[in-house]
């Protein structure tokens, strides 16, 4: 993911690239928009200030929904917001940032940003602007070594038609989760009424350090039935994966019908819900 500041101007009414902002022209790593962030903010700032006239407001990241990643592909997530100022805003800048302060790169543990410059679109109340910002992540090369699963911020920063620059580090929040996997068979089948059945199954977990998909370990994950020709699943037991993810259990087969695991997720890691594996009980 490149993050960069172009010299565009959102009215068109000013060139900005002939003002001196005080910001780095182009970079290819986070510790690029670790410097754009610090151009904003003295070190002196703490997390979730905010400088300037520029106020920033109805921030929505992904459509309020968490970014879930696995460990391929492009996800692109779509943020929106508010920027309001009197002396109207000529660029903006979003940046989705982790850690406890955003004016110093030891204070910053991961950090992602735009490839191209928010647009931005003034509305019928003047100094009042509608924003969007497109962060296309790459969770192969993206987060590999960049930040961790958790809660992430939004960093928002502008500048008005005067140059003047203003910022605020922790305007919304999101959670970035690691994309589950989750499995369910039931043997034998078919089975006797009345007899056991066991029910194994694996819970894996997007690994970004590796690009693969690793067991988790010690999580809990229902086991629910459903019977043949209803539509709602019933808990029968809850059972924990063990050292590899691997998850076993039995319980006794009365009719036909579908058994899975779910399991519900945590902070750092989304939901995620087996197959059913149908049992024909004669």
């Amino acid at each position: 993911m490149r993050i960069r500041v172009a010299a565009t101007v959102i009215s068109g009414a000013v060139v900005l690239s002939a003002l001196a902002l005080p910001v780095t022209a182009q970079a290819a790593e986070w510790t690029g928009a670790a410097a754009k962030l610090g151009s904003f903010a003295s070190k002196s700032v703490q997390p979730r200030d905010s400088l300037g006239n520029t106020k920033f407001s109805h921030a929505v990241i992904n459509g309020s929904k968490d970014i879930v990643l696995g460990t391929t592909g492009t996800k692109s997530v779509t943020v929106t917001y508010t920027a309001t100022d009197q002396n109207g805003v000529a660029l903006t800048e979003a940046f989705l940032w982790q850690g406890t302060d955003s004016s110093t790169t030891d204070g910053i543990t991961g950090g992602l940003g735009t490839d191209d410059d928010p647009v931005c679109t003034e509305t019928a109340t003047q100094g009042t602007y509608t924003c969007k910002a497109v962060f296309n992540i790459h969770p192969a090369t993206d987060m590999k070594d960049n930040g961790v699963a958790g809660t992430w911020k939004l960093f928002l920063g502008a500048w008005d038609l005067y140059a003047n620059a203003s910022y605020n580090d922790d305007v919304a929040t999101v959670a970035i989760k690691k994309t589950s996997t989750l499995t369910a068979n039931a043997t034998p089948e078919p089975v006797k009424k009345g007899k056991t059945i066991t029910v194994t199954g694996k819970l894996a977990r997007a690994n970004w350090s590796t690009g693969k998909y690793a067991g988790y370990a010690s999580q809990p994950a229902k086991l629910q039935f459903r019977k043949k020709g209803s539509n709602t699943y019933t808990t029968l037991k809850t059972v924990k994966t063990n050292s590899t993810g691997a998850l076993k259990t039995t319980t006794k087969a009365t009719v036909d019908g579908y058994y899975r695991y779910v399991f519900a997720g945590t902070p750092t890691t989304a939901a995620a819900t087996a197959p059913g594996d149908f049992v024909d009980v004669r």
